[in-house]
């Protein structure tokens, strides 16, 4: 179940055991892993990383000086192509995330690595078919 290009993956959740655990698994995969814990260190790496990031996992509750929906929309602005999959229990959340995302608003938490996995594959090939 490995990953052949070793896609870029950033893990940004203020829980540390929810972003280790997916993290964990992800790299298990092939996958290359970055880990942020605040909205602010997330939006640095997006700034300054000189690799091609291709996807995202945001928790929408995520700590830091900006909420998830505005770091959605700075991280866009920096990277077009960067696949954005917010994380989030609260219904009003989704229901703002559905306004934002192209292919569906979030991951139920708590989700599953697999199932994590399978929604970045499917992100990522629909944004290959447009390319």
């Amino acid at each position: 179940n490995r990953n052949a290009k070793a896609e870029c993956v950033i893990i940004a959740d203020s829980d540390v055991l929810v972003r280790y655990a997916i993290s964990d698994y992800l790299r298990s995969c092939g996958y290359t892993v970055i880990e942020t814990s605040t909205s602010d260190e997330t939006l640095t790496v997006l700034q300054e990383v000189k690799t091609v990031i291709d996807a995202m996992i945001c928790d929408a509750e995520i700590c830091g000086s900006i909420n998830a929906f505005e770091l959605f929309r700075l991280a866009r602005s920096l990277q077009p192509h960067l696949q954005i999959i917010l994380a989030g229990s609260i219904e009003s959340s989704a229901k703002a995330a559905a306004q934002m995302c192209d292919h569906g608003p979030y991951l139920s938490r708590p989700y599953y690595p697999q199932g994590a996995v399978d929604y970045i594959k499917r992100l990522l090939a629909r944004s290959q078919t447009k390319n």
